[in-house]
C-alpha cells in the first residue's frame, strides 16, 4: 500500500507491505544511497523487506528526502537519518503493540542504525552491506555507532564486499556492548547482485534471530 509520511523536509513517500498473516513484528528498510541511485524499490531493498514479511513481519519502505516523489533535497545523511526515524515512529503509531527492527541496506544500514539508535522501542537491527571504507559520510560511518548498540544487531555481509569485507567487520564489532551476528553469503560483493536469494533467505534467518534474542 503506498502511503505518505510526514517528514521534516515535506512529505516521504513509503511502501506499507503486510505478511500473509496477522503481523508478529514491524520493520523498517532503508535504501541504499540516494546520490548513486538508491530507492526503495533498489533490488537488496526489496528483498531484505520481502524476507522480513515472509517471516511474519509488516514492512515500511521510503524514499528518502529528494528522491522519487519524496519532498526535499540530499542532506548528507543527517537528515535521511531523521527520515529513517519519521519511518519508525510511523509505524510505532499504526502498530504500537508490535515489537520494531531496523532494516537497511549499505547507506542504509547506517541510517537504520542512526535512527533504531535513538528509538528505545526498536527491538534489534538487521544491517547488510555495511560500508567500513565508502569515502563519504566518514563522520557517520564509524563503527564504534554499532559496538555501542546495546541490543541485538544482524549483520548480512557479501564474503567479497569491497567496502568492507566480513573479517574486516568482525573486528570493527569485536567488544560490542550487545548480542552479534553475522553471515555470510559466499559470492558475492557489495551489491549482492551475484546471490540474492542467498541475501534474501541470510536476512530471514536475521530475522528470527533477532527476534529470539530480544524477546
Amino acid at each position: 500500500m503506498q502511503v505518505d509520511l510526514q517528514g521534516p523536509a515535506g512529505r516521504l513517500e513509503a511502501l506499507l507491505e503486510s505478511p500473509a498473516a496477522p503481523p508478529t513484528f514491524a520493520a523498517i528498510v532503508c535504501h541504499p544511497h540516494p546520490q548513486f541511485g538508491g530507492t526503495m524499490h533498489n533490488h537488496a531493498t526489496h528483498r531484505i523487506a520481502r524476507a522480513a514479511r515472509a517471516h511474519g513481519g509488516v514492512t515500511l519502505r521510503f524514499n528518502y528526502r529528494g528522491v522519487g516523489r519524496s519532498g526535499g533535497a540530499w542532506d548528507a545523511g543527517q537528515g535521511e537519518a531523521e527520515d529513517a526515524a519519521v519511518a519508525l515512529a510511523a509505524l510505532a503509531a499504526r502498530h504500537p503493540a508490535l515489537p520494531r527492527i531496523a532494516a537497511g541496506f549499505s547507506f542504509g544500514a547506517w541510517m537504520a542504525a542512526l535512527a533504531g539508535a535513538g528509538d528505545p522501542g526498536v527491538l534489534g537491527f538487521l544491517l547488510a552491506g555495511v560500508a567500513l571504507r565508502a569515502p563519504d559520510l566518514a563522520t557517520l560511518r564509524d563503527a564504534a555507532r554499532l559496538r555501542d548498540l546495546e541490543r541485538p544487531v544482524a549483520i548480512v555481509q557479501a564474503s567479497g564486499d569491497e567496502f568492507a569485507s566480513p573479517d574486516e567487520l568482525r573486528a570493527a564489532i569485536a567488544g560490542s556492548r550487545g548480542p552479534r551476528r553475522v553471515a555470510v553469503v559466499e559470492g558475492a560483493t557489495h551489491l549482492f547482485t551475484e546471490d540474492l536469494p542467498a541475501l534474501e533467505r541470510a536476512a530471514g534467518e536475521g530475522f528470527t534471530w533477532l527476534l529470539g534474542e530480544g524477546t
